[in-house]
């Protein structure tokens, strides 16, 4: 499916953002930097952005974040899309902890979390505000926003998410999606045919 998967690195610790698939690779990887993973956060819970979550997990011993609207899809491959694509149907167990909007700190890593619904109720955007930029899920895309015909998505409420949670931030804020290329906040104000 083509989904981002983003390691963010500070002092040898790291934390994964949406372990997608291919598990062998991503540790291989990890192992390569020499990194210690310090948890997984998951932007959202559709089935391609959780298919490495049980292994990265038992590896490495961490936490799985998810926000609390979507605590029973990782199990569900009728929640979480899985069954709804050509491809076999993926779980993973149930997160160990909440992502709730608001302020955290895991070991070295300072964010935001804001909640950003639409794509699916319990989307999340994770806002690093001292490095400048947001992983934004399947909020919103270079020049493009996210589905809302899977499980409980609804486009106005993903516009609202896009508009007054991400389109609030500075221009100059990079976005990382969950799929595609990196822009900016200030690229989708002006370029972005969903938003104009």
């Amino acid at each position: 499916m083509g989904t981002n998967c983003y390691i963010l690195e500070s002092k040898n610790d790291c934390l994964i953002v949406d372990p997608g698939g291919d598990s062998v690779k991503l540790i291989e990887w990890i192992k390569q930097k020499e990194l210690r993973p310090q948890a997984i956060l998951l932007t959202h819970a559709h089935f391609d952005h959780i298919g490495a979550v049980d292994d990265a997990r038992d590896i490495y011993h961490i936490p799985v974040y998810l926000h609390e609207e979507e605590a029973d899809w990782l199990g569900d491959p009728g929640k979480n899309g899985s069954k709804m694509f050509p491809v076999k149907q993926i779980t993973a167990r149930d997160a160990d902890e909440n992502l709730k909007p608001g302020n955290m700190k895991l070991g070295h890593f300072e964010f935001e979390v804001r909640h950003t619904p639409g794509h699916s109720p319990g989307s999340v955007s994770l806002i690093f505000h001292k490095e400048k930029y947001v992983i934004v899920g399947d909020a919103l895309f270079q020049r493009g926003i996210g589905r809302t015909d899977l499980y409980r998505g609804d486009l106005p409420t993903l516009m609202q998410s896009i508009t007054d949670q991400l389109l609030t931030l500075p221009d100059f804020y990079e976005v990382y999606p969950g799929h595609g290329p990196e822009t900016t906040i200030g690229e989708e104000q002006a370029k972005n045919p969903f938003l104009i």
